[in-house]
C-alpha cells in the first residue's frame, strides 16, 4: 500500500496541487492542503481501500482538511472569517471528481506562474517548484545558482501574485500571445526535467513527459502557433527514444547503444509532420531548430547513419539565436562525432576554460569519454569522477562508476 500511495503522490500530486491552488485561492494553504491529503491517505487508506477516484478523494480530502485549519485558526483571528466562508459551496463533488478539469487547472498554474507581473527568474523557479515538484536544491542545480537564490526567487513570486492580487486563470485570447513564450518555455523545463530527471533513481520521470506534451496540446488548442508545433515536435521526437533510453534494470542506454527498434514510430511520424509545419514560416523558432536536430538522429536507421555536420549547424544556429553555454557543449560533441574526439575535447576545454559549466556534470563527462578515447587514462579517470561528484541520479551515477572501473581495470597502454 505504501508504494500504491507514493506511486499516486508521483503521478498526481502536481494535478492535485494545481486544483487545490484553484480552489483555496493560495499557494501556501494548498501546498500545506495536498500534504495533509496524502497523510490522510496514508492513515485510512491501509484500513479502507483505495477510492474509486483517488484524485476526487485526495482533492476534497485537501480542501476539508484546509477548511477545518481556518475554523480553528479563525477563532483567534477574525479576518480570516471571511477567507473560511470563501471555501464553502465553491465546488461540489461534481466539480471536483470531473477529470475534465484537470488540464485546465494545470495550464492555469503554469499561466499565473508566468504573468508579465513576476520577474522571469522567479517564473521558472516557481514553475519547477509548483509544476513539476522539484526541491530547491534541484532546481538550483538546473539552473547552476544556490539553493537560498531558488528560495527567494520563489518566495518572492508567491508573494508578486498575492500583493498584486494575480488572477488564477488561462487569460482571454488576445493576452495569449504576450505570455506563450514563458509558457512554452515551463512547459519545455517540465519536459526536459521528465526526459533526463536530474536526480533520483530512474532516468526518466513519465509523469512530466506526459503531461508536458498534454499540456503542450492543450496550448495549441488554444492559440495554434508555429513555436507551439515546434515545441511538440520536438518532445514527441525526443520522447520516441524513452523506452530505449533504460535497461530492464533501470539502467541508462546511450543513444549509440541504444536499440532503435524500441523507438516509438508513431511518435516519430507526428513529429517529422509538426515539424514540417513548424518549418513553414520564414523565420523558424528555436524550439523547431532542435526539433530538427532530434528529426536527424529519428531519421537515422544506425548510429553511423547520423548526419552530425546537420546537428553541428542547427547547434550554430542555435547559439547564434540564443547564445548557451550547453549549447556550445552539444555543439562540441557533435563535431567530434564527425571530426574526431582530439576536436571536440579542445572546444569543451575552450568553454570549461572560460568559467562555464564548471559545475555541470554532463561536461565533465563528456570530457572525460574524449580523454578515454584518445587513451590518456588518468585523465579520464579523474574527470569521470568530477562528474560523479556533481551527478545527483542513480542510473547515471551508476553508468559514471562502471566507466571508472573499467578504465581502472584496463592494462596500462604501452
Amino acid at each position: 500500500m505504501e508504494k500504491l500511495i507514493e506511486d499516486i503522490y508521483r503521478s498526481q500530486s502536481r494535478r492535485v496541487l494545481a486544483t487545490l491552488i484553484r480552489l483555496l485561492g493560495d499557494f501556501d494553504r494548498a501546498e500545506e492542503a495536498l500534504h495533509d491529503a496524502f497523510a490522510a491517505a496514508a492513515r485510512i487508506w491501509p484500513r479502507d481501500g483505495v477510492p474509486a477516484n483517488p484524485f476526487s478523494w485526495l482533492v476534497s480530502t485537501g480542501r476539508h482538511k484546509a477548511i477545518d485549519h481556518l475554523r480553528r485558526r479563525s477563532r483567534f483571528d477574525a479576518s480570516l472569517k471571511d477567507i473560511e466562508d470563501s471555501l464553502y459551496g465553491e465546488a461540489g463533488a461534481t466539480e471536483i471528481g470531473d477529470m475534465e478539469l484537470i488540464g485546465d487547472d494545470m495550464l492555469r498554474l503554469i499561466f499565473t506562474c508566468c504573468h508579465p507581473a513576476i520577474p522571469a527568474d522567479a517564473q521558472m523557479a516557481m514553475a519547477l517548484r509548483e509544476v513539476c515538484g522539484l526541491t530547491t536544491e534541484e532546481i538550483a542545480h538546473a539552473f547552476l545558482v544556490s539553493a537560498p537564490t531558488v528560495a527567494q526567487r520563489i518566495v518572492r513570486a508567491k508573494s508578486k501574485i498575492r500583493s498584486a492580487g494575480i488572477p488564477y486563470e488561462v487569460p482571454d485570447l488576445d493576452e495569449l500571445p504576450e505570455r506563450l513564450d514563458r509558457v512554452l518555455h515551463v512547459i519545455y523545463l517540465v519536459f526536459n526535467e521528465g526526459y533526463s530527471a536530474s536526480s533520483g533513481a530512474e532516468v526518466t520521470r513519465t509523469d512530466l513527459t506526459v503531461e508536458a506534451i498534454r499540456l503542450a496540446r492543450l496550448v495549441e488548442d488554444l492559440l495554434p502557433h508555429p513555436d507551439v508545433a515546434g515545441l511538440l515536435s520536438l518532445m514527441l521526437l525526443q520522447d520516441s527514444r524513452s523506452l530505449a533510453r533504460h535497461g530492464a534494470d533501470g539502467s541508462l542506454i546511450l543513444l549509440a547503444e541504444q536499440d532503435r527498434s524500441a523507438w516509438d514510430p508513431r511518435k516519430i511520424k507526428e513529429g517529422l509532420r509538426l515539424l514540417r509545419r513548424a518549418m513553414e514560416p520564414d523565420e523558424i523558432g528555436l524550439y523547431t531548430v532542435q526539433a530538427a536536430i532530434a528529426a536527424e538522429h529519428a531519421k537515422a536507421q544506425t548510429p553511423e547513419a547520423t548526419n552530425w555536420s546537420r546537428i553541428a549547424a542547427c547547434y550554430d544556429l542555435l547559439i547564434e539565436a540564443q547564445p548557451s553555454p550547453v549549447a556550445e557543449l552539444n555543439r562540441a560533441v557533435a563535431i567530434a562525432m564527425s571530426e574526431g574526439p582530439q576536436r571536440g575535447l579542445e572546444l569543451i576545454e575552450g568553454i570549461m576554460e572560460s568559467g562555464r559549466l564548471g559545475s555541470y556534470h554532463l561536461a565533465h563527462s563528456a570530457r572525460a569519454d574524449f580523454l578515454r578515447q584518445l587513451d590518456r587514462r588518468e585523465e579520464s579517470i579523474a574527470a569521470y569522477e568530477r562528474a560523479l561528484s556533481l551527478c545527483h541520479q542513480g542510473p547515471e551515477q551508476a553508468f559514471l562508476r562502471k566507466r571508472i572501473s573499467e578504465l581502472m581495470a584496463a592494462p596500462e597502454r604501452q
